[in-house]
């Protein structure tokens, strides 16, 4: 009889899943849903208006804020760990090629991300509808998944875990905030001096080179409702081809690597 065996991209997916079910990430997602749940249920008491508004976007836009830290961090501080303990020229003294090693992986890391996601929507339930909770997790899914490629490609091409961490929340911030910052460049405030115009030009097309973050798992959706298939699928598909990037990026400069 033939014995299927499993790939090593597989494996390599399987056991990162396992060191992080393992690790201290489900005891953090624990208390940070329940502290989130405490201070939305606090806000709610203390509002005058629109109690149940405020809890829900309240909870809504920290569980997502705690689902993307947690997986950052955990992509930095294991990538960090794996280097400092020489597991990663261990892992690749076995028959395993750096493309499958690195796939696997960021794999891996994306499915833990997704059980997170997973794990934080399931308390929404109780406010807002299974349809628009349903595009608000598989929104948080895309979400995790790019920051998860984004901190492992910043934690394999940087030596510090700091500054791993710092490159992966700037540019969350950054893709989050930059409508806001386009917003306030373009102000008639602003005026039309030539500084003015080249700042507004070097912010379009920084734009250009982050995500848009800002049109996904926004907490309105839990309120008001799911927005219209094109624009939803538009804002996924932006998110898929810049995780496409990084992995690819990422990818590169492991591969190159001298080990």
């Amino acid at each position: 009889m033939k014995h299927s065996r499993r790939s090593p991209t597989v494996t390599v997916a399987l056991y990162t899943l396992v060191e992080a079910l393992r690790s201290g990430l489900p005891w953090l997602a624990s208390a940070c849903m329940l502290g989130v749940l405490g201070f939305s249920g606090f806000l709610s008491r203390v509002a005058i208006t629109e109690a149940s508004a405020l809890q829900v976007s309240a909870a809504g836009a920290l569980l997502r804020a705690c689902a993307v830290f947690l997986i950052a961090a955990h992509v930095v501080a294991s990538v960090s760990r794996e280097a400092n303990d020489k597991g990663l020229e261990l892992a690749l003294a076995l028959p395993v090629s750096r493309s499958a090693y690195f796939i696997g992986k960021l794999s891996g890391f994306s499915c833990a991300g997704a059980m997170l996601a997973t794990f934080f929507a399931l308390p929404m339930l109780i406010w807002a509808k299974p349809a628009d909770l349903a595009a608000w997790w598989l929104s948080l899914v895309a979400e995790t998944g790019l920051l998860a490629a984004a901190a492992l490609f910043f934690a394999s091409a940087m030596a510090q875990t700091v500054a791993a961490l710092a490159a992966t929340a700037g540019l969350y911030l950054l893709g989050r905030s930059m409508s806001a910052i386009q917003a306030i460049a373009s102000a008639p405030q602003a005026g039309d001096s030539l500084p003015a115009i080249a700042s507004r030009w070097f912010i379009d097309l920084l734009a250009l080179l982050l995500p848009r973050l800002d049109a996904v798992t926004r907490s309105d959706w839990l309120l008001y409702g799911a927005p219209e298939a094109g624009v939803f699928v538009q804002a996924l598909a932006g998110l898929g081809i810049y995780f496409l990037l990084l992995a690819a990026a990422g990818l590169f400069d492991f591969s190159r690597r001298n080990l």
